[in-house]
């Protein structure tokens, strides 16, 4: 049973022994907690696991790969991988929110009074400001420090390199945010420039470290996202993207809306069902013969093992359904999916606690 899922894949040059990879996750915690967390994941099974948000830059030295600091600790998650047989990657980004609107109403949002959900009109407005108003000069530093970052990436021991496309490059490739005229905006292969020259600058470093690249997708009729890439403009996107040298798609809703869609519940009205992104992922597949990685409250072997199966997808990626049990690539291997302990999709303990700054977990913690 389940032959798709146990069967190994190659992105790139590098083998990955199963289908399922531990999607990129935004934990909040400290290093330690963290690092136990991933070290549990890849005890149970995955074939990559993605760590999210590492920036291109040296702003907060805990989490950059250009500090002393920073990089032992990434050195750390990568020997953890290693020692259990599982790949991983370093999801390159770098922020493009304007954090000095935010900081008036710190204190409301410690306190429960506010949101940052509450404040997105307004961070929405000052990150269509940032895109459209950078300099040609801040534009190239940009994209030259995701080389450099891939460079220090590889070289800590990550075995892949994804471009986080629902940042900066996201962003840029938004016709919602990006108002630029320059070379860098206005036709959609004018917004693409910028993703697709970090890609570049990464491949240039690395020409030999496979890279994924994290396509957020908005759509329209009705709404939902703001950064990304529209559907109508995928056909430009995606070629552009992979001529630039990436090696898969990783297939996504776009954010900078609410966080409720991109990490629905499961009663959420419009993407209540699982694998409730894959609709993008079929889009995404008529530009591209490249493997791509389907993502969406992803929680049941068989139905995973039917969309592999049908070539709807080439990987599946888990957060929370890891988060709940992270031994469910063992469990699923092993054919004891009847012990598998499945995330409700809830997010009280995920999302939720990271939004209230309470602790992050799981209702299914010890």
């Amino acid at each position: 049973m389940y032959d798709f899922i146990k069967s190994p894949i190659k992105i790139g040059d590098i083998k990955l022994k199963n289908r399922i990879i531990f999607a990129p996750t935004t934990m909040g915690l400290k290093f330690d907690d963290y690092k136990k967390r991933i070290e549990g994941i890849a005890k149970g099974g995955v074939s990559l696991i993605i760590i999210g948000d590492v920036p291109v830059d040296d702003k907060i030295k805990a989490l950059s790969l250009f500090s002393d600091e920073g990089f032992e600790r990434y050195k750390q998650l990568c020997s953890i991988a290693h020692e259990n047989d599982c790949k991983i990657a370093a999801q390159l980004h770098v922020s493009d929110t304007d954090f000095s609107v935010i900081m008036p109403y710190m204190n409301d949002i410690k306190s429960g009074k506010i949101t940052r959900e509450d404040l997105r009109p307004i961070i929405n407005d000052a990150t269509s400001r940032l895109i459209t108003n950078m300099t040609i000069d801040e534009i190239n530093t940009t994209v030259q420090n995701f080389g450099r970052a891939a460079k220090l990436a590889v070289k800590a021991g990550f075995d892949m390199i994804q471009v986080h496309g629902d940042r900066m490059c996201g962003s840029f490739s938004s016709s919602v945010f990006n108002k630029r005229t320059d070379i860098y905006g206005q036709t959609p292969e004018n917004r693409a420039r910028f993703a697709v020259e970090c890609v570049k600058a990464v491949r240039e470093v690395v020409p030999n470290t496979p890279i994924d690249y994290k396509l957020a997708v908005r759509q329209e009729h009705p709404h939902y996202g703001n950064a990304g890439v529209v559907i109508d403009e995928l056909a430009v996107f995606v070629p552009l993207l992979e001529k630039a040298g990436v090696d898969s798609f990783h297939v996504t809703l776009a954010n900078h809306s609410k966080l409720e869609d991109t990490i629905p519940m499961k009663k959420h009205d419009y993407f209540g069902a699982e694998g409730c992104f894959l609709k993008y992922c079929d889009e995404v597949k008529k530009y591209t013969n490249k493997p791509i990685c389907g993502v969406g409250g992803l929680t049941t072997p068989e139905f995973i093992e039917n969309q592999l199966k049908g070539e709807r997808i080439q990987f599946a990626a888990m957060s929370r359904q890891l988060l709940a049990d992270a031994n469910w690539v063992n469990k699923v291997i092993s054919e004891n999916t009847d012990k598998i302990r499945h995330c409700i999709r809830c997010n009280k303990k995920c999302l939720y606690a990271l939004q209230q700054h309470r602790e992050f977990g799981c209702i299914f913690d010890n």
